[in-house]
């Protein structure tokens, strides 16, 4: 596979970590998209899938007792259920491009793929197909990650206890933070929660709301308030970690969870019925680094990573975002 130079060294995302490559394909008519993250060099990982509401593709291969330890990328989406299919042109191009397990008559390429419901956002018959993803793959890079309303977050909203009409533009977001002896944790995230999301004080700064600013999803539901009507599913947060520290199966599932604490202290309500909220965490670096340190970092990333989607998102289809709320 040809790989489009070394890593940036002023980038703080995702991609500053080598063999890193990330490529968007936004619909911004039909209000979704798709992003892929490509490995150079085969990752070895978990997930902690939390959410109730998950829509996924191939996962299997992160469990403890499946036998695989090799993924060659993830593909990330919108249109809930109706995106997996995008991931069928990830695999396509990680084929041509002779990527994938040595299966002796074939190579195949194993792409985890997680999806989000963007569904109620602009046009619900917009899809992300096999044909973006494809294009997706082709402009993928390790250029500092592109943020905001582009990719799996075209679709992307924040608070929806009133429905996505009353709802926040929120976005993808990525990250990246190092550690002890110059070890690194890169995040992704597609930021599409039921719940509020806040800043660093605790603050709401992407989130349902009400009048001239926010509801407060948390202390609304805290008196009484839920929503039961057909598309209060319509939410999932997805966070990819990668590190180029050593992690086997069981060590980059412990990763993951604490990952999620990142998300968890900055979303509010978090893990709601109607979120399919998933972590992943791979590994694909040789550095030897502890495990809790390496959560640690990883929480970090993760909270980075949300508050950049939300940051970096702008008004679409009709939603403002936060810049339009807080300015």
């Amino acid at each position: 596979m040809v790989w489009s130079g070394m890593s940036n060294p002023a980038n703080d995302t995702l991609t500053a970590l080598e063999g890193v490559h990330v490529g968007h394909c936004s619909d911004l008519t039909g209000g979704t998209g798709v992003t892929v993250i490509l490995f150079e060099r085969p990752g070895v990982g978990a997930v902690d899938t939390t959410g109730m509401a998950t829509s996924s593709r191939q996962v299997d291969s992160l469990e403890m007792m499946h036998p695989g330890v090799a993924v060659h990328g993830v593909c990330l989406a919108g249109g809930s259920a109706f995106g997996l299919d995008a991931a069928t042109g990830v695999v396509r191009y990680l084929e041509e491009q002779g990527v994938g397990l040595d299966l002796a008559v074939a190579r195949l390429p194993v792409v985890p793929t997680a999806v989000i419901f963007d569904l109620s956002f602009m046009d619900p018959s917009a899809r992300p197909s096999p044909s973006m993803a494809y294009e997706a793959c082709r402009a993928a890079s390790s250029h500092p990650v592109e943020q905001g309303c582009v990719g799996a977050g075209t679709g992307a909203t924040s608070g929806k206890i009133r429905g996505v009409l009353s709802a926040t533009k929120a976005g993808l977001g990525s990250s990246m933070a190092e550690g002890d002896r110059g070890v690194r944790m890169g995040a992704l995230v597609v930021a599409n929660p039921f719940g509020d999301v806040l800043d660093e004080q605790g603050r709401i700064i992407a989130g349902a709301r009400e009048g001239a600013g926010f509801l407060n999803s948390f202390e609304a539901i805290r008196k009484g308030e839920v929503r039961t009507k057909m598309g209060a599913q319509g939410n999932t947060t997805l966070c990819i970690l990668v590190t180029d520290a050593r992690l086997d199966k069981v060590t980059a599932m412990q990763v993951a969870r604490m990952g999620g604490n990142g998300l968890a202290r900055h979303i509010s309500p978090y893990n709601t019925p109607f979120d399919g909220d998933m972590v992943f965490c791979f590994s694909i670096g040789d550095k030897e680094v502890h495990p809790l340190h390496l959560g640690v970092l990883a929480a970090q990333a993760a909270k980075d990573a949300l508050l950049n989607a939300v940051r970096n998102a702008r008004s679409l289809g009709g939603l403002p975002a936060a810049g339009d709320i807080l300015a």
